[in-house]
């Protein structure tokens, strides 16, 4: 069984800094995109940034800059550095996957973590 784990979450004043980490677990063949969303009250989940298996990332407007999306194959992880956080990035971050279980597919599954709370106070 796949399972997706975050931490690192917390309460963190304006123009500072936190780390979250996610790691996956389980029997997979490989790991494809990896991706950081949140969510935060009252409003609808968004994207935030996403890595590929070769490294390429993406970033959403409103963190491109201050955000850094990486990962480390081998132990399987995946990280987002935030710096300068602002109170409207207060929400809960989640991590996310495209995993292939099996060399007999080649299809990927899609695959969530339970999220980490950040809260920014101004």
């Amino acid at each position: 069984q796949v399972q997706l784990v975050e931490s690192g979450g917390g309460l963190v004043q304006a123009g500072g800094s936190l780390r979250l980490s996610c790691a996956a677990s389980g029997i997979m063949f490989r790991i494809n995109t990896m991706a950081w969303y949140r969510q935060a009250p009252g409003k609808q989940r968004e994207l935030v940034a996403t890595i590929t298996k070769g490294d390429s990332t993406n970033y959403a407007d409103s963190v491109k800059g201050r955000f850094t999306i990486s990962r480390d194959n081998a132990k399987k992880m995946v990280y987002l550095q935030m710096n300068s956080l602002k109170p409207e990035d207060t929400a809960v971050y989640y991590c996310n996957a495209d995993i292939i279980i099996s060399w007999t597919t080649g299809t990927a599954d899609n695959y969530w973590g339970q999220g980490t709370q950040v809260t920014v106070s101004s």
